[in-house]
């Protein structure tokens, strides 16, 4: 049996990226918000090139599953996120994710789009372990986290220099034993 909703939320869904979509990522790499949020180095613009080349990399890689975080409505791509660095076998992945413009943050796409993904890491691809980074300068990312049952396992202390200051770089971590106790009560709450 084929489950259709797998990848499918309410108000999201996650699909291949399409060559259209690299002027939009390339797009959310002129915003420094964007850059700060989703990765360690410094906030430089990338060129279209630049991102096809690595979105290409990424997509003929046997290690990172990409998918665009589309809104269910218009099909418009508001995000990225992936499982990278996958160690098929210990089971583990690492997971990025950013939502590319402010307009389109805090509409709860990342949360959707975050469950989605661990659902497919756990249930499709079998995992046993999920971790990621997050600055901590990121709470609103933080909380989302610890919400979804990630569990705070180490600090790199002042890792990344922004704006004249130190930040740590906290690592989270979940294992599917985890996400299935957590998974089962998110979907209590919201049928409640």
């Amino acid at each position: 049996m084929i489950c259709t909703g797998l990848l499918t939320g309410e108000k999201v869904r996650l699909t291949a990226i399409d060559e259209e979509d690299i002027a939009i990522i390339s797009s959310w790499y002129s915003d420094t918000d964007f850059l700060r949020y989703f990765d360690k180095v410094p906030a430089i613009p990338k060129s279209v090139k630049q991102i096809d080349e690595w979105i290409k990399s990424i997509q003929s890689s046997n290690n990172t599953c990409p998918f665009a975080i589309r809104d269910i409505n218009n099909g418009e791509m508001v995000g990225y996120i992936e499982l990278g660095s996958i160690q098929w076998w210990n089971g583990t992945a690492t997971l990025g994710i950013g939502i590319g413009t402010n307009a389109e943050r805090g509409k709860g796409y990342g949360k959707e789009a975050l469950k989605l993904l661990l659902d497919f890491a756990f249930k499709e691809l079998n995992l046993h372990r999920v971790q990621l980074n997050v600055f901590s300068y990121n709470q609103k990312a933080i909380n989302l986290y610890e919400k979804f049952g990630f569990k705070h396992e180490g600090t790199y202390r002042e890792f990344i220099h922004r704006d004249g200051k130190r930040w740590d770089m906290h690592l989270y971590g979940i294992l599917e034993s985890e996400w299935i106790e957590i998974s089962n009560n998110l979907e209590k709450i919201s049928k409640h």
